[in-house]
């Protein structure tokens, strides 16, 4: 094993770098797919607020803010709600 594959993966030997370079290839197209996600969701929430705007309403739906949060938290633990509200950040205001 080279020394910079061992660097690079923290790995000790060849199977365990080969694994290890395997799995973070899926996990870089699993990040991919869900970036794409949030910029669709980011995009739908986009409409949601120009459309409530339109009709007198507020930009952001608290109540509906607080269903999401739960929602992840209830599915992901305490990390979730953190998760989540990254993810309404970066929903708001776009328009």
């Amino acid at each position: 094993m080279t020394t910079k594959t061992a660097e690079k993966t923290g790995a000790r030997t060849d199977e365990a770098a080969a694994l290890i370079g395997d799995a973070r290839e899926r996990i870089d197209a699993l990040d991919d797919r869900i970036i794409g996600l949030i910029q669709e969701r980011m995009a739908i929430s986009a409409v949601i607020q120009e459309a409530r705007i339109g009709s007198g309403g507020r930009r952001v739906n608290l109540a509906r803010e607080m269903e999401v949060l739960g929602h992840y938290r209830d599915a992901l633990g305490k990390p979730g709600t953190a998760l989540a509200m990254t993810m309404l950040e970066l929903c708001r205001g776009r328009i």
